[in-house]
C-alpha cells in the first residue's frame, strides 16, 4: 500500500480515501470549423413581433409595416379600415399574394400617382386609382366587365317594349345593372364590351378617344386591288365621309370573299353603307375586336369576364 511516511514514526501512513466531488462541468462546444456557419447572437427584445424574413411573409390585419428603413416610406396617407395593398392587387388577378409583394417591393405599383413600396399599406380600391407598370388595374371586386358574343337575331340592348331577344336576356344570371359598350345591327354578330363601369363604357363609346373595331364581312366577288386604297383614302356618304383604317382581304373562293375591315368610326350601318357604297354587299358581318379585346373562340350567345390586362389595356385606350 503506498502512502507518505509519518515524520515522527517512520512508518506509512495511509492514503486519505477519495471524496465524492461535485459533478465535472460539461465540456465547452466545438469550436466551428473553418468556413463554417457562426450562432447567431441574440439580441434584446425590443417589444416587437418577430417578423419573417423575405417578401413572402403574411400579414394580419393588425400588422404594421416593420423592418423598412424610414428611407422606403412614402407620403401615402393609409386608410382607415381600408384593405392591404397587396391583398387589392391579388384579389384584381395581378398574381399570388407574395408576386404582387414582390411587385410592390420593386417599385412597380401606384396609388393614387404615388409609387408605394410598404407592403401594410392600406387602400381603397373602390375611390383610388392603382396601377401596375403603368397601367390601371380594375381593384374594385363590384365592378364587373365582360366580352360577349351576340349572335344574329338579338338586340344590342338591355330591354325591349316588344319582346324580342335582348343581350340582357343572354346574361340574365347576372345581378349587376350593365351597361352595352356601343351597339351592333340586329342581324351583325360577334364581340359587344357589358360593364358597370359607367366612365369607361362612356369613354369607349365616345368618338374622341378613336377606339378601333375590326370586324371580318362577307362580301359579293371579286375584289379589285386598289379596294384597300378606296377605303383607306375615304368613301363618302350621305352623312359625310367615312374611312377605313385598315383592311385586307382574308379569303377569295369564286364569287365569295371574307375581307377584315378596322375603323374608329361609330355611326350605324356603317361597314355594311361603307361597303355597299363601293360595291361589295355585305352578305354577313361579325366584330371580332374592340380595342385591344379579342373575341377568340367566345361561343355565341356566351360571354366571359375580362382579365385584368385586358381592362387595364381598355383604361390605357381611353386614357384612363
Amino acid at each position: 500500500m503506498s502512502g507518505r511516511r509519518d515524520g515522527r514514526r517512520g512508518t506509512a501512513r495511509p492514503a486519505a480515501p477519495k471524496l465524492a466531488g461535485p459533478k465535472p462541468a460539461a465540456p465547452k462546444p466545438a469550436a466551428p470549423k473553418p468556413g463554417g456557419r457562426k450562432p447567431a447572437a441574440s439580441k434584446p427584445a425590443t417589444g416587437r413581433p418577430a417578423a419573417a424574413s423575405g417578401p413572402g411573409r403574411d400579414f394580419d390585419d393588425d400588422d404594421e409595416d416593420w423592418g423598412f428603413e424610414p428611407g422606403e416610406r412614402d407620403s401615402l396617407t393609409d386608410v382607415p379600415g381600408g384593405v392591404r395593398l397587396q391583398k387589392v392587387l391579388a384579389a384584381a388577378g395581378v398574381g399570388s399574394r407574395r408576386s404582387c409583394e414582390e411587385l410592390i417591393g420593386a417599385g412597380r405599383v401606384e396609388v393614387d400617382g404615388e409609387v408605394v413600396r410598404r407592403f401594410g399599406a392600406r387602400v381603397d380600391p373602390r375611390t383610388q386609382i392603382i396601377r401596375v407598370d403603368g397601367k390601371r388595374i380594375p381593384a374594385s371586386e363590384d365592378l364587373v366587365y365582360l366580352a360577349l358574343n351576340k349572335p344574329a337575331g338579338v338586340l344590342s340592348t338591355m330591354s325591349d317594349d316588344r319582346g324580342r331577344r335582348t343581350i340582357a336576356d343572354l346574361v340574365a344570371d347576372r345581378s349587376e345593372r350593365l351597361f352595352h359598350v356601343g351597339r351592333l345591327d340586329y342581324e351583325t354578330e360577334g364581340l359587344i364590351l357589358l360593364t358597370n363601369d359607367g366612365e369607361l363604357a362612356h369613354r369607349l363609346a365616345h368618338p374622341r378617344y378613336g377606339v378601333l373595331k375590326t370586324y371580318l364581312a362577307e362580301v359579293r366577288g371579286p375584289v379589285p386591288r386598289d379596294l384597300a386604297r378606296r377605303l383607306t383614302t375615304g368613301v363618302e356618304l350621305e352623312d359625310g365621309t367615312v374611312t377605313a383604317d385598315r383592311f385586307r382581304v382574308v379569303e377569295q373562293a369564286g364569287s365569295r370573299v371574307l375581307v377584315e375591315i378596322t375603323l374608329h368610326e361609330g355611326r350605324k350601318h356603317v361597314v355594311r353603307r361603307m361597303l355597299a357604297e363601293v360595291g361589295h354587299p355585305v352578305s354577313r358581318l361579325v366584330r371580332t375586336r374592340v380595342g385591344p379585346v379579342s373575341l377568340g373562340a367566345l361561343r355565341p350567345g356566351t360571354s366571359r369576364r375580362l382579365s385584368t390586362a385586358e381592362v387595364g389595356n381598355l383604361y390605357a385606350a381611353v386614357g384612363m
